[in-house]
This record gives structure tokens, sequence and C-alpha cells, in this order.
């Protein structure tokens, strides 16, 4: 099977909704990586063994990639979290209604535009280091 025929595969059986769901009903990330890897096993192994040195580099920015928005979601989510204790403090003490500055619908959607691609390439990227990490041990 070709590479891009086995990504787009991976891709496939990583169903956002799916991953969403498992969150939602308290699975870890752990887990709901592990559960990938066991049902694509097979998938992952052949994607390993077609890997060059070339697309391990790639891999290696991407996960550097994954790094940096995963520290801008936390940096976005701290400073909504600060902006929206300062607002309160400032509500509570002039005791103004807040109103809603940005909708769930708005986040969601950002979120849905740019991540399922590269939550597949962030696992394929850590399923790949982790196989090559076995494979030399």
């Amino acid at each position: 099977m070709s590479l891009s025929k086995i990504l787009n595969s991976l891709e496939k059986s990583w169903e956002r909704d799916h991953i969403l769901l498992n969150i939602k009903k308290g699975l870890g990330t752990d887990e709901i990586v592990n559960e990938f890897l066991v049902k694509n096993e097979s998938k992952v192994k052949e994607l390993n063994s077609l890997l060059r040195p070339e697309d391990i580099d790639l891999l290696n920015q991407v996960e550097k990639l994954s790094t940096c928005e995963s520290k801008l979601i936390n940096e976005i989510k701290n400073l909504n979290y600060l902006e929206n204790n300062e607002h309160n403090d400032i509500l509570n003490q002039k005791k103004i209604v807040p109103s809603n500055r940005f909708s769930n619908n708005k986040i969601s959607s950002f979120m849905i535009n740019w991540s399922n691609k590269f939550v597949v390439i962030a696992l394929l990227l850590i399923s790949a280091i982790a196989l090559s990490k076995q494979a030399w041990a």
C-alpha cells in the first residue's frame, strides 16, 4: 500500500467526533491514542516501514508545530480566563451584568477547521517515533 493510501486510511480512522465523545466520556488522551494504535496497528507499522529519513525530519517538525499550537491554545485559554476574572471583578465592583464576548460556535468552528488533519499527523508522528524507538531498543 502506498504512503498516501495509508495516511488517508488512518485519517478516516481518526474520527474527530468520536474522539470528542470519548473525551467527554472522561477517557484520557493516552487511552484514546492507545485505542487508535491498537485498532490500526498494521497500518501504523506499514507506515513506519515506508518512512524515509526526510519523513522523520518532517514528523519532528510537525511534532514541534503541534507543541507550539498546544501552547498557543493553553495561552489563549489562560488569557481568556484571566480576562474573564478581571472582567468579573470589575463587573462585581460596578454591579453590571456581563455579556458573552465569544460564542461557543466561533471557538468550535476555529478548532474544527484546523485540528482534524493536524491531529492525525501528530498521532502518526508520535506513533512513528514510538515504533522507531522500539525498533532500535
